[in-house]
């Protein structure tokens, strides 16, 4: 009986759509500006290969913008999948 309710309180999920990818992306490219725009020394550290293309940013801005913006993302395409708009 109890897995009876927890099963019917469930939200329903969503299946991959190109949708989910630009939503991830959106809310990756905003957790790279804002990452550039708060990181006090966003150019100390390693320097990754082809850093131009980041903004200039070293190995640990990137991930910390990579891991902000896949919090983002994940928040956003849940929140937009139980509103059905994904």
């Amino acid at each position: 009986m109890v897995l009876n309710v927890l099963a019917a309180a469930a939200p329903a999920t969503f299946h991959w759509s190109p949708k989910c990818a630009v939503v991830m992306i959106a809310c990756n490219i905003l957790a790279y500006a804002i990452t550039r725009a708060n990181v006090a020394k966003p150019n100390e550290g390693f320097e990754i290969p082809n850093s131009k293309y980041f903004g200039g940013m070293s190995h640990a801005s990137v991930v910390a913008a990579n891991c902000l913006g896949h919090v983002l993302g994940i928040g956003s395409i849940l929140g937009l999948a139980a509103r059905g708009v994904l």
